[in-house]
């Protein structure tokens, strides 16, 4: 659980999770199935805020669609965690709480 209370910490801490709530972004442009987005996303488990830059897990997923949304997002989700764990291996900064 304090995994996940550091978490919150760094957002708040964060002048990049800031400009968010304050509906600033960094520049992006892509388009998916022909749709043009300017914002980008973040995965985010259940304990982050409600932000719409925010992608939650569906937490019941009815429907092929979501379904395989679901297993995408887990997939990348691991991914992000298993890089953070190896940068957390390497640089002890990481590990702890950010010192002033």
């Amino acid at each position: 659980m304090s995994g996940l209370l550091n978490d919150i910490n760094v957002l708040d801490r964060s002048s990049i999770f800031a400009a968010l709530t304050e509906g600033c972004t960094a520049p992006v442009n892509y388009t998916i199935n022909g749709h043009e987005y300017t914002m980008g996303y973040y995965l985010a488990d259940k304990i982050y805020p409600n932000w719409s830059t925010s992608v939650k897990t569906i937490l019941r997923p009815l429907g092929a669609k979501r379904k395989y949304f679901l297993s995408k997002q887990d997939f990348a989700r691991l991914d992000v965690e298993r890089a953070f764990g190896v940068l957390q291996s390497c640089f002890a900064i990481v590990c702890g709480p950010v010192r002033y």
